[in-house]
């Protein structure tokens, strides 16, 4: 309820009847403030005329009133500039640190408030708020949904952010993390994540110049090298056809040279994937991507087309995994390129917020700038959240759009946080 009282008083949503304090003195609310989500009052620099004198100070709100004791606002002095404390029940009189009593006004949260937010709360519809999506303005959707692409470009930002300290400040090493994860297409992605990180990539550029050295030192490093990894009856297939032979050889002779040691092959999930997405195909294609020098940043940082930064990313398997799918298991041959559908989302999940990341943290706003462009150049995704805003009447034309309702759904709509979502506003309002 306190959450709903915030919101009231933010968006001045007040019951339609004169504001008033405890003891008969009339409110005028000319500012609610600046609504603080940290330590300290809820609201600060407010403007409030109570009676005929002009406030300007801090505003705390309460469920109730004695909340202001409960919280022990009472003895701390970073309260002692609240010039109004609003409750929902006024139970007690409160006091400030300085021993001055604070004035108080009673808030009530109006029925047509209340009832909209308990149908947000309450149904079972995705998006809870669809009656009033038709109805909104061009200009309503075209600014929430700009500004929930930028927080789902920062999100990503911090998750790069922290890759880059995992790998001792390398933002090299942790382009590479993201684009190994991003290779696991969802179900694999903390797999290949773990993999990344337990790669020795400066033990690997000693051998930048030899693909078949970089895939023993890549498919070993995911324990796919070890004989148990393989199915019992693919085993004898597998070292009857020689390259699993040399490639396990190759990665002992490696691994003991640069004290290397695999992940766990049994991390790696097999379970209604499609045989293009089997970890062997994609490490096939990401050693193949290092072979020709392009999993680099700065290869990435140089794009400045949507053209470049798809042949940058564009990779496909070496000649043994063109007929496997498996070590052992044959398959009709298929040069195994990345697919439309997996380019477009390598560069929405990992060049795109590696080059905004990498411009924030090198203050090079033409990076994020580029990120931002490439967005709205790419068709829009296409699963079932994006079906999901399409049938209630949104626009999606553009990866940018999918990726701001991705957001919007997962962070918003999931977490039932209505009262921060500018479409649950738009709908809590409505009279």
């Amino acid at each position: 309820m306190e959450q709903l009282l915030h919101y009231v008083w933010k968006h001045k949503l007040y019951p339609l009847k004169e504001l008033k304090t405890s003891d008969g003195q009339q409110v005028e609310v000319i500012d609610p403030g600046l609504h603080n989500r940290n330590a300290g009052p809820d609201f600060f620099n407010a403007k409030i005329r109570i009676g005929t004198t002009m406030w300007v100070g801090n505003v705390e709100i309460h469920d109730k009133a004695s909340d202001w004791y409960q919280h022990g606002h009472d003895k701390d002095s970073h309260y002692d500039n609240v010039v109004l404390h609003v409750a929902g029940l006024l139970d007690t009189e409160v006091m400030k640190s300085n021993g001055q009593y604070v004035p108080q006004m009673l808030l009530s949260v109006p029925d047509d408030v209340m009832q909209h937010y308990d149908e947000l709360q309450k149904t079972d519809e995705y998006p809870p708020c669809y009656k009033v999506i038709p109805d909104l303005s061009s200009l309503i959707i075209h600014s929430w949904m700009a500004a929930l692409q930028t927080e789902r470009l920062e999100q990503k930002t911090e998750a790069i952010r922290k890759r880059a300290e995992m790998c001792n400040g390398s933002w090299e090493d942790a382009y590479f993390v993201t684009l190994a994860r991003n290779y696991g297409f969802g179900i694999n992605g903390d797999v290949f994540e773990q993999w990344a990180y337990n790669m020795p990539l400066s033990a690997v550029a000693h051998h930048r110049d030899d693909l078949f050295q970089i895939e023993a030192i890549f498919m070993g490093q995911a324990g796919l090298l070890e004989l148990d990894s393989i199915p019992e009856y693919y085993q004898k297939e597998a070292l009857n056809d020689g390259y699993f032979a040399k490639l396990r050889n190759e990665y002992q002779y490696l691994a003991h040279k640069f004290s290397m040691k695999p992940i766990d092959f049994k991390l790696w999930r097999f379970l209604r994937l499609r045989p293009q997405n089997f970890p062997h195909i994609r490490i096939s294609q990401l050693a193949n991507l290092y072979y020709q020098q392009k999993a680099g940043l700065s290869q990435l940082v140089e794009c400045d087309t949507l053209d470049e930064l798809k042949s940058v990313l564009s990779s496909q398997v070496t000649p043994y995994w063109e007929t496997h799918y498996t070590f052992g298991s044959t398959s009709s041959k298929n040069e195994k390129h990345l697919s439309y559908g997996s380019l477009n989302l390598l560069m929405i999940n990992t060049a795109i917020p590696m080059l905004f990341a990498y411009g924030r943290h090198t203050t090079k706003e033409v990076l994020c700038d580029r990120a931002f462009d490439f967005l709205e150049q790419i068709k829009a995704e296409n699963n079932y959240i994006i079906r999901m805003w399409q049938q209630v009447g949104l626009p999606v034309k553009t990866a940018g759009d999918s990726q701001a309702l991705i957001q919007l759904k997962k962070e918003y709509c999931d977490k039932k946080d209505c009262l921060r979502c500018r479409f649950g506003y738009e709908y809590l309002k409505r009279r």
